[in-house]
This record gives C-alpha cells, sequence and structure tokens, in this order.
C-alpha cells in the first residue's frame, strides 16, 4: 500500500477563507453587528442629551450609575471572559441594554427617576461585560500587522448602529420642532434592535479562531477565579496600564459635555437626531483613516504609532480650539434660540460641523487607544484583561463626568478639563509605544509565530503526530 500523501502548509493555508465561520475577519464582524444593536443604539439615545428628555436630570443620574458599576465590572470583564468564555459574557452583556432602554419609555409616562437609575447600574454591569469582550475580540483575532484596520472595521459596523439610530428620532420627530421629549415609538424601536443584539451574542462566537495564515487568533482554556484574581490585582501595577490611564479616562469624558451641552442644548429636537446620524457617520470615517496610517503609513510599528499619535494630537486641538470658539458664544449656558436644519440658515453650520468634527475625534483616539492595546500583547486572555482595564478607568471617568455636569458646573470649565485631559494623554502614549511596542518580524512577537508555524502544520504532525480535535 502506497504511503498517504499530507497536504502541503501552502494547501492548508490556502484552503482557509477569510468569510469562513471562525476567520477573525467575520468574527470581528459579528462583534461589530452585536454592537451596532446595543452600545450603538445606547449611544444614538444618549446623544439625543438627556436620554431624549427635555430634563437632563434623570439620565445624568442613570448615567452615572451605569458608569459607577461599569468602572467596576469594565476591570473584572476581562476575567470574567476567561472564565465564562465569550458566548456566555456575551450574551449576559447584551441582555443589560433592553432594560435601560424601556426604563425612558417608563419615564416618558410617569417620571420617576429610580427606575432608570436601577436600569443603568445594571446596564454598568452587563456593559462591563460586553465591552471586554469586545475588546478580546478586537484586539488579539486579528493579524499583528492589521490591527488598525480591523479595528476600523469593527468601529465602522458598530457606528453604523448610532447612525440608523440617529435616524429613529429624527423620522419619528420630525414634525415636533418645539422642545419635547422623544414620542414612545423611538424608545421603543432602540428596544427591538437591542433585543436583537441579545440574541445574535451567544451563538456567533466559537472557542478557537484560526487566522488565514494557519495561527491560532484564540484557542479558550478556561481560567480560575484565583488566577483571574491575582492578574486582576497586577494591572494596577503594571506601568504600561499607568500609562494608558489618562487616555482611558479621558476617552468618554466628554460625552456629557458634547452630547447635553452641545447638540443637547443648542439643537431642536429633530435636528438632534439628524446631528447624530453625522457624529456616528464621522466616526465611520475617521476609524478608517486612522486605521489605515496606523497599519500600512511605514513598515515599522512603532514608528506608525508615533504618526498616527501625532496625526489625532494635531486633530485634537483644532477640534477642542473649535469648541473653545463656539462655548464663548454662550459662556452662561444658555442658548435662546435653538438651531434647526432647515429654519437656522448659515448659524446652523458652524455648531453643526464642529458637532461633527467631535465625533471624528472620538473614534480616532479611541481606535488608537484600542490599537496600542493590541500592540502589547497577542492572546486573547491577555488582551481581554488589558481591555477591561481601559473600558474600568474610562467609565470611571464617565461616571465623574456625569455628575459634573449634573451639579450644573459652568461649561466653560467643563470644556477646558475635557481638552486638558486628551492633551496630557498624546505624550504618555507615544512614551508607551516607544517603550513597549515591538517592531518584530512582520509585526509578531514570538508566541503568535510558534502558534502560527504549529497551526500550519498538517494536522496529523501536530503534537508529534497526533490528531487535534
Amino acid at each position: 500500500m502506497g504511503s498517504e500523501q499530507r497536504p502541503s502548509t501552502a494547501a492548508v493555508a490556502a484552503s482557509r477563507s477569510p468569510f469562513r465561520y471562525n476567520s477573525p475577519l467575520v468574527q470581528v464582524g459579528l462583534i461589530g453587528i452585536v454592537c451596532f444593536c446595543c452600545p450603538g443604539m445606547f449611544n444614538a439615545l444618549s446623544g439625543m442629551g438627556g436620554g431624549g428628555q427635555v430634563d437632563h436630570t434623570a439620565a445624568n443620574n442613570a448615567n452615572t450609575a451605569l458608569y459607577t458599576t461599569f468602572a467596576v465590572f469594565g476591570i473584572l470583564g476581562g476575567g470574567i471572559y476567561n472564565l465564562l468564555g465569550p458566548r456566555l459574557t456575551l450574551l449576559a452583556g447584551c441582555s443589560t441594554y433592553v432594560l435601560y432602554a424601556g426604563s425612558f419609555l417608563y419615564y416618558n409616562h410617569y417620571h420617576h427617576q429610580l427606575f432608570a437609575i436601577i436600569a443603568g447600574a445594571v446596564l454598568g454591569i452587563g456593559a462591563g461585560l460586553l465591552w471586554a469582550g469586545q475588546g478580546a475580540i478586537m484586539t488579539s483575532y486579528p493579524p499583528a500587522r492589521r490591527k488598525g484596520t480591523y479595528i476600523s472595521f469593527f468601529w465602522t459596523v458598530f457606528n453604523m448602529g448610532g447612525v440608523i439610530g440617529g435616524l429613529i428620532p429624527f423620522v419619528l420627530n420630525y414634525h415636533r420642532t418645539d422642545a419635547a421629549s422623544v414620542n414612545d415609538g423611538t424608545y421603543i424601536a432602540f428596544m427591538f434592535f437591542m433585543a436583537a443584539g441579545a440574541v445574535l451574542s451567544s451563538p456567533s462566537f466559537p472557542s478557537r479562531v484560526v487566522r488565514d495564515d494557519g495561527s491560532r487568533a484564540s484557542d479558550i482554556a478556561y481560567s480560575s477565579v484565583r488566577t483571574e484574581s491575582v492578574e486582576i490585582l497586577k494591572l494596577f501595577a503594571d506601568w504600561r496600564m499607568l500609562l494608558i490611564v489618562p487616555a482611558a479616562w479621558a476617552s468618554n469624558f466628554f460625552y456629557s459635555y458634547q452630547f447635553n451641552n452641545v447638540n443637547g442644548l443648542l439643537f431642536t429636537l429633530r435636528t438632534k437626531g439628524l446631528n447624530n446620524v453625522f457624529y456616528w457617520g464621522a466616526q465611520m470615517i475617521g476609524s478608517i483613516t486612522i486605521g489605515y496610517v496606523l497599519d500600512f503609513s511605514f513598515n515599522s510599528r512603532r514608528t506608525r504609532g508615533f504618526v498616527g499619535i501625532t496625526t489625532v494630537a494635531v486633530l485634537g486641538t483644532a477640534t477642542w480650539a473649535g469648541g473653545l470658539a463656539n462655548q464663548l458664544r454662550y459662556p452662561d449656558g444658555v442658548w435662546a434660540d435653538k438651531l434647526d436644519f432647515k429654519d437656522s440658515g448659515a448659524k446652523f453650520a458652524g455648531p453643526f460641523v464642529l458637532y461633527v468634527s467631535y465625533g471624528l475625534l472620538d473614534s480616532m483616539f479611541q481606535s488608537l487607544c484600542y490599537w496600542v492595546i493590541g500592540a502589547l500583547a497577542d492572546d486573547s486572555q491577555t488582551l481581554s484583561r488589558f481591555s477591561g482595564f481601559y473600558k474600568g478607568v474610562q467609565s470611571a471617568g464617565a461616571a465623574v463626568a456625569w455628575q459634573v455636569d449634573t451639579r450644573g458646573t459652568r461649561l466653560l470649565p467643563q470644556l477646558i478639563v475635557n481638552w486638558s485631559l486628551t492633551t496630557a494623554s498624546y505624550p504618555l502614549l507615544a512614551l508607551l509605544v516607544m517603550l513597549a511596542v515591538k517592531d518584530t518580524e512582520d509585526g509578531e512577537d514570538e508566541k503568535s509565530k510558534a502558534l502560527k508555524t504549529s497551526a500550519s502544520l498538517p494536522v496529523e504532525e501536530n503534537a508529534q503526530g497526533k490528531g487535534r480535535p
């Protein structure tokens, strides 16, 4: 009998389609769709200012509760992801979004804050789990040289949720030009999308994901509570995480100012929805732009990081300078004549462009942060903890920011603090790139190369001739 011919490494790699179920491209796309439905719609709801209510107090208090629990479970989320795996973690996280939107439907009729605050706290727990899982998938699954591209791909799909979510209140409230809360249909539409995201989250994510070159992007080995507790505590002494703290704190701190005191304060109800279409649409453009810079601008990964930081810093300085010029037009926080996209003429243009620029900057800043995190390691367990730490610190900053706005802090100091926080983060990110991002061959670390070599072998030759299940 003739010997059995084994497939070559090239044949094995060639047989792997980028559109197969367990490919990084499909998995990042799926997590993008899930986030399109859940946090994407949440962003659209928040972006109207006050959760679509004239009085922002309930939404501010709900968001404070949300980001307080998010800060805790964001940090714990990476460990929980390593314990439960992607499916249970994402299902648990996505299931909490519907309750939050429903609480504002309730508030529309009864004006009781307690339900919204409790729903916000519950959502904070779920969001911590969802974003820890999302961070692990988005930063560990792509090949090292294309992490910026995959991050921008996710950000584009995810922010399409904000675009669609912005169209919902725009269409349903088009003829309500007076200052009023959004109607019930708006909240019901948000709840429908959020429920769909929860349904999609559980069956979509396999435990083993293989890149096109044969290297394993993930091979879930479930951890233990003791291990995760120790590893999470170590993050607080990890100099790499300490350098990213200012960027993490700043990255959601500005939302209360932008949503409540720019979009929520300056524009009519229907125009707020339209503005959000362009705000989140600009995020798609921004993520694609910075993704290209971070993956294709130079051969050196470290150089690409420096160029990306410089690009975001220049854009950030210009955008916040424009914000300062606009804020000086209403230093007391009063804008008497609401701007409407049809009725206000040229007066509408400046604040509209500014608000859209805020969205552009947001996506570029956060995509940059995720790229840096993704460059620090290659395995999903480590990156789930890093991403969870980032989201936890980010949410702690957001919790403070929403209370700053609730307490009636003057708007000019809010803007100055936001500008200062983002500006302070740029040199620290540059230092992190200089010290921790390696220019290894093909942008891969040694562990990734070893996995690639092992996984590229024919199945019969793996594990000393024993087939791998």
